[in-house]
């Protein structure tokens, strides 16, 4: 099976209740907050070293079988000028997409530069919900 390094879009970064363990490298997320500034749309996002990604996308990857990862629970603001910038719009639901699997072993799993690794079969899920904005690049 191939398998992908993912950059996904940086559509914001770690919020002010975001809580860190940053005694390690990369620091551990124990409680996350993701303030969107700027979402072009894709389903996966990241601020390291935390990644979010849309309740579908999730539910997909789910039902495919991926293996290497767990939703958690994240809270969501988007910043003043979002507001201002896109008074209408509606961001979909969020999950925290916490990475448990290895890289090139499970469909998700995480290099040891800290880059994302996908199976191809994750990537191909992950494409139908949008990754227009996200750097791919063979593992």
């Amino acid at each position: 099976m191939a398998f992908y390094y993912v950059e996904p879009e940086v559509a914001g970064g770690l919020g002010k209740d975001t809580v860190l363990d940053s005694t390690v490298h990369p620091p551990t997320v124990i409680k996350l907050h993701y303030q969107v500034i700027n979402w072009l749309g894709d389903a996966l996002l990241e601020s390291f070293p935390a990644l979010i990604i849309t309740r579908e996308a999730a539910r997909a990857l789910h039902e495919s079988g991926a293996s290497g990862f767990e939703c958690r629970d994240v809270e969501i603001t988007v910043s003043d000028s979002f507001k201002e910038i896109y008074p209408e719009r509606i961001l979909p639901e969020f999950h925290w997409l916490a990475v448990t699997g290895k890289a090139g072993r499970n469909d998700l799993g995480v290099a040891d530069d800290s880059r994302l690794v996908v199976s191809e079969r994750a990537l191909d899920v992950l494409k139908t919900f949008g990754l227009n904005n996200a750097l791919v690049d063979d593992y």
